[in-house]
């Protein structure tokens, strides 16, 4: 009688603990409405997985539709304006008296008076790119005033409403969800995979344990009853995904809180995170996992190089010692932010086994350590704040055949060894090079398919740049101009029934910058929204006529071209 009467026993001090374990938010409710006239279905949420940094707010369906009308969600004033060609697109800042600050990105346009003052800035500046930082009291809203319409500007796939709620004062993002937006939601989170760690070694320097999870009952189990670890020192992960009433969407898991014998040992809150530590989501996740094909897993023990994290430790980095040789009961639960919640069960005992010492090749680096790997034509160096864990970082050497590449080519580390702060990066030469033909070369990273350029710093033949992953190293030397391509029409033309005139630039590193266009030697914006074309919508500052418009780019190694399109509107 007395072990069937100890399971609800635990089960019921664990959920006490539990309630105990976060603090309970006291933002207020209901302050804050709907930003749109339909009811709220999200594509995303708060603290949802993305590439290199969480997801800030909430995505709001718009019925794949733009043009909808957003509005002020509070009384407040508009307070900034940000139009750039990726990230928010185009959007408002609107500051609320009671220290909060809304933002609502992706928007196709903004009301005419807000229009026509941000066209004018941008014609003041010479750029369509701007970060506005609009007077207080100059457009004042009201809760419910039409402020823009919506569309799918900037690093958007599809049209929604990006929507985010953050401390005015210190411009940290909270989660929207614990406002009490009218956003229903009785379903619990799903729980699909745990994963185990030996804690003992980098979480770069192995592969996890993963076991599926499957429904049991009320909650989840692994498929086996007792977890035997070959390892004394151990952590978790999971992975799995939330979803709304009504809604199939798999959005982000906001709590997670990992218990060993009923006792809280860790866990994490999305909530009270800052653009400035969103690349630390590359330390939450098993990032080695992920860049290498696998799923996301989302870890429940801290490591040593993440600061401002968004986990609680009752103590220790959320590890787990089970050296004592006893059966460890293990539970996990998983909240979202209306407080349904899932867990997982699961039994584990360490057993010892002498598995041996394996040794790396390459360089141990550590978080917290400023140092570096130097070779007779390449030098790297991390700083302190580089590295999340402990890693031996490789460093190889092969000659490149390609006839614009000016140095070998310097493999240093792993694409799935995540950076948080660069990586500073030393290349010399292996052609003898003028002083002009040095200032065309580029340093360039690839890894797969993706590369980056960067202009460098020269002393002597050392060229020198800094990057945010680690990957392969060369010098490039590029003396190819960008070409400009018109789209649609040609010099000589008559537009009188054109609404626009476009551009596509194409560069033979496939970037550029500095693209400028002059209408009459004067000024004119071309927006460059996604960054794949350059686009002039027909306006008052080109009048009927016979006019001349001069494009110049530049691309990263300082090639200019300049064309002249005369025409007639």
């Amino acid at each position: 009688m007395k072990r069937l009467f100890a399971v609800p026993v635990f089960l019921m001090i664990g959920s006490q603990l539990l309630s105990q374990f976060f603090p309970a938010k006291n933002y207020p409710k209901n302050y804050f409405r709907n930003p749109l006239g339909i009811p709220i279905k999200l594509a995303a949420n708060f603290g949802e997985l993305r590439a290199n940094h969480y997801h800030m707010g909430l995505d709001i369906r718009t019925e794949k539709r733009v043009n909808l009308p957003v509005y002020a969600a509070a009384d407040g004033y508009i307070a900034r304006i940000k139009i750039e060609p990726w990230g928010f697109g185009q959007a408002i800042y609107i500051n609320h008296p009671n220290g909060y600050t809304t933002l609502y990105a992706h928007l196709n346009s903004f009301f005419p008076a807000l229009a026509e003052y941000v066209k004018q800035q941008q014609y003041k500046m010479e750029s369509w790119q701007v970060f506005l930082d609009i007077p207080p009291g100059k457009f004042s809203v009201r809760k419910g005033d039409l402020i823009a319409l919506s569309g799918s500007t900037g690093g958007s796939e599809g049209p929604h409403l990006h929507f985010e709620i953050r401390r005015t004062a210190d411009d940290v993002n909270l989660n929207p969800l614990l406002f009490g937006l009218p956003v229903p939601d009785n379903t619990p989170p799903v729980i699909q995979r745990l994963a185990l760690y030996d804690r003992s070694k980098s979480v770069y320097e192995q592969s996890p344990k993963i076991f599926p999870a499957r429904k049991a009952g009320a909650g989840y189990s692994i498929g086996t009853p007792l977890i035997s670890s070959p390892s004394a020192y151990i952590g978790f992960a999971i992975g799995g995904f939330d979803t709304q009433s009504g809604s199939t969407n798999p959005n982000g898991i906001y709590e997670a809180t990992l218990y060993d014998n009923a006792k809280p040992v860790a866990g994490f809150q999305m909530d009270n995170i800052s653009y400035e530590d969103t690349r630390n989501i590359n330390a939450h996740i098993d990032y080695k996992t992920r860049a290498n094909g696998g799923p996301y897993l989302q870890q429940l023990f801290k490591l040593p190089g993440y600061t401002h994290s968004i986990y609680k430790n009752e103590s220790g980095d959320g590890s787990i010692d089970i050296s004592d040789g006893s059966i460890h009961r293990i539970r996990i639960e998983v909240k979202d932010a209306y407080g349904n919640r899932s867990e997982l069960n699961c039994k584990i005992q360490y057993s010892q086994n002498d598995s041996g010492t394996l040794s790396y090749p390459g360089k141990l680096f550590y978080p917290g350590m400023w140092d570096g790997y130097e070779t007779d034509d390449c030098e790297f160096y991390l700083g302190e704040k580089s590295l999340y864990d402990s890693v031996h970082v490789q460093y190889t050497r092969v000659n490149s055949a390609a006839s614009d590449v000016v140095s070998a080519v310097h493999n240093i580390g792993f694409a799935y060894i995540p950076l948080q702060d660069s990586l500073l990066v030393r290349i010399k030469l292996t052609a003898a090079l003028s002083e002009s033909q040095k200032d065309k070369v580029v340093m360039q990273r690839f890894a797969g398919d993706k590369t980056e350029i960067r202009k460098p710093q020269w002393l002597g033949d050392w060229a020198s740049a800094s990057f945010r992953d680690f990957g392969n190293f060369q010098l490039v030397l590029d003396e190819e101009a960008p070409v400009i391509v018109p789209v649609g029409f040609k010099d000589g033309a008559i537009l009188n029934n054109a609404s626009r005139i476009e551009f596509v630039i194409k560069d033979n590193l496939d970037e550029y910058k500095n693209f400028r266009a002059e209408l009459d030697g004067k000024w004119l914006m071309f927006t460059n929204d996604k960054g794949r074309a350059f686009i002039y919508k027909m306006d008052e500052h080109c009048p009927p006529g016979a006019h001349e418009l001069k494009v110049s780019v530049e691309d990263i190694a300082g090639n200019k071209t300049e064309q002249i399109f005369k025409f007639t509107r």
